[in-house]
């Protein structure tokens, strides 16, 4: 036999490689011995090919996403208390999860509540499901991303950092209102909101409702300002639920207690005396 079929393939990996299709590289001797062998039309076997580059290309795109994403690890949907906290709707969040629309015109989604309610839990999960549906986002404390930015203005780059920022369809500002400022801090923060005003989405979750904002912008009209931009275009869930993680701690104390694996000797001889007494005066 003569060795023209190998150095078919050799030279078939480099083109493809030239041509930057790995997954076709790997896949196409299995995917031609089944063409081969079931007779497939030409059309049907480069179909095949192309839909699998295809579908790797996205699996490895939306990785890419959620590496930068920089979400909370664990916050999903699934795993979401709808039942804990009833005035938000379930099926309301389920269609914010697709993006279209609100992303695409740059709206904002805020979520106000006490600590624990699940703000953050919502944010991230919502931002995991836009990710997985194509979108980019990105998750930080909000007092962390003021530092970034205002080392940015103190470096003369600040507009090329929010510019930056542009490439996420939705930012995802934790804590908004625990950030607490002077003037030239929270300025890069209005800088940042003005920039995506009616361009880029960003969502919310903060613990105060606005009319507590001027400890976040200490300027009057700047707090007007940055409200007033917010919720022009916004979706507001209030979130006011007892604690979640109070909750849980009620839960437990309140518990049947530790199972009998976890009991001491000590402990297991007092529940004998006790059952010997027990027993006397009986």
């Amino acid at each position: 036999m003569s060795t023209a079929p190998m150095i078919d393939a050799q030279r078939l990996g480099l083109m493809l490689n030239e041509l930057r299709l790995p997954t076709i590289k790997h896949i196409w001797g299995d995917f031609a011995a089944q063409a081969d062998k079931e007779g497939w039309p030409a059309s049907r076997f480069l179909a095949a090919l192309a839909e699998h580059e295809l579908a790797e290309r996205d699996r490895r795109r939306i990785g890419r996403h959620l590496a930068e994403a920089h979400l909370p690890a664990g916050k999903t949907l699934d795993c979401f208390a709808f039942e804990a906290v009833p005035m938000i709707s379930k099926a309301q969040v389920m269609a914010l999860c697709a993006g279209d629309g609100w992303l695409d015109q740059g709206s904002n989604l805020i979520l106000f509540g006490p600590p624990g309610g699940g703000k953050s839990h919502l944010a991230a999960a919502i931002g995991l499901a836009l990710v997985e549906k194509g979108w980019r986002a990105l998750f930080t404390r909000t007092s962390d991303l003021v530092q970034r930015l205002q080392v940015a203005r103190r470096e003369l780059t600040l507009e090329s950092a929010i510019a930056k920022l542009d490439k996420y369809h939705l930012l995802i500002l934790d804590d908004f209102a625990y950030v607490s400022r002077d003037q030239a801090e929270t300025s890069v923060l209005f800088e940042l909101i003005s920039a995506r005003y009616e361009r880029r989405s960003l969502l919310i979750t903060a613990n105060q409702p606005f009319g507590e904002w001027n400890r976040v912008f200490p300027d009057p009209a700047m707090t007007l300002a940055a409200v007033d931009r917010l919720v022009h275009h916004a979706t507001i869930f209030e979130m006011n639920v007892e604690s979640y993680r109070r909750r849980t701690a009620q839960a437990r104390r309140t518990g049947a207690g530790r199972p009998a694996a976890y009991t001491t000797p000590k402990v297991l001889e007092t529940i004998r005396d006790n059952q010997d007494e027990n027993e006397i005066l009986a």
